[in-house]
């Protein structure tokens, strides 16, 4: 079965940049991918959520840009979510919120934590 596996560099929060407006805020997680023996350096995928969202809200993760072919969309939304909500949110080592905070907002935050994860790729498909 293929593997993918992701090397985590930074996330950028709530970038005008990026699309965010009063309504959604866009973040950018930036990375490089590897699938299988083939590496795609300088990736990187947005995540948008709305306004005022509760920490554990869903995440709507885009497609890695940078690469185009086979891959499981899901699992790659599940381990970025894990990054995101790992710097930032409820259990968050970069910026926490307590429990039923809303409407905290922080424009253009960097922060740079170095993980890796791999995943089997059981589900070879191309959503884009």
């Amino acid at each position: 079965m293929p593997t993918a596996t992701i090397h985590f560099k930074e996330l950028i929060q709530d970038s005008q940049d990026y699309g965010s407006d009063d309504e959604h805020m866009v973040s950018r997680v930036f990375f490089d991918l590897q699938v299988d023996d083939k590496k795609y350096p300088g990736v990187h995928a947005n995540l948008k959520q709305t306004v005022g969202a509760a920490a554990t809200d869903p995440i709507e993760v885009s497609a890695p840009a940078g690469y185009v072919g086979p891959f499981d969309h899901e699992k790659f939304k599940a381990e970025v979510e894990k990054y995101f909500r790992g710097l930032i949110g409820g259990s968050g080592s970069s910026f926490n919120v307590g429990p039923g905070a809303r409407y905290v907002r922080m424009r253009n935050c960097r922060y740079r934590r170095l993980a890796s994860v791999s995943f089997e790729v059981s589900k070879l498909h191309s959503p884009w």
